[in-house]
């Protein structure tokens, strides 16, 4: 789809990487809603700040009825409890489920028929490497990415129809706060957004920003061995 001249809205555009995607797709000629919990949390300028929790139906629900005119959604809000599936809090697993599945799920639809209305659209899912990978300290995050990735797999075939296209990002770790205490390389999330939103614009059903989403794609093909080498 063509950037400049869409309509936009991004959630979690506070900070991080959403507020590197509005920036973005603002510098790009969108028009940009930047969604957060708290919108006076949100500095950039040229966007319109809206209140959004995903979580919330009522505030999803407030949302769609306000950006009336959207026709590109960036599911980007997102949390990275720390839990593992053993012995974290279940509360802890079930946040990370209710944000990136659920949450994400309840955006597209609320703005799925609103894309569809306004001629046709793109939705970003903002997914993962660990769509695909799983890391035994942090299994709820991978378990609701890969969730996430399965509602892309499945929306993008039901929305085909109705003009909508449903893209998936997949992405290593980015240099934003949620990943401060990772010591593994990272990446720019300035140039993950060019990247994305290249993406989007190439009306590409896939993106891959990174080497390692690239090779853990690939090792799909592999199975457990492939993936997962170091089990007995």
């Amino acid at each position: 789809m063509k950037i400049a001249g869409s309509t936009a809205l991004v959630t979690g555009a506070n900070r991080g990487f959403g507020r590197m995607l509005a920036a973005e797709l603002t510098a790009r000629g969108a028009t940009v809603y930047a969604a957060a919990r708290n919108p006076q949390t949100v500095d950039l300028p040229g966007v319109t700040p809206i209140r959004l929790d995903i979580t919330d139906p009522a505030s999803v629900a407030a949302a769609a009825e306000l950006a009336r005119d959207v026709n590109l959604l960036v599911n980007n809000a997102g949390s990275s409890t720390g839990a593992d599936l053993l012995d974290a809090d279940l509360e802890r697993v079930r946040l990370e489920m209710d944000t990136h599945y659920f949450g994400t799920l309840s955006m597209v639809r609320a703005f799925a028929p609103v894309i569809a209305g306004n001629g046709g659209g793109t939705i970003l899912n903002v997914l993962s490497v660990l769509s695909w990978l799983s890391l035994p300290n942090a299994g709820a995050y991978s378990a609701a990415k890969s969730a996430e990735w399965a509602l892309t797999n499945a929306l993008r075939a039901q929305l085909a129809e109705r003009g909508v296209r449903v893209a998936g990002l997949h992405v290593g770790y980015m240099d934003t706060d949620m990943t401060a205490a990772v010591t593994a390389p990272k990446l720019d999330p300035a140039e993950i957004a060019r990247i994305a939103v290249d993406g989007i614009e190439a009306d590409s059903y896939e993106i891959l920003a990174d080497d390692l989403s690239r090779q853990v794609r690939a090792g799909l093909a592999g199975g457990v061995a492939a993936l997962y080498p170091q089990l007995p």
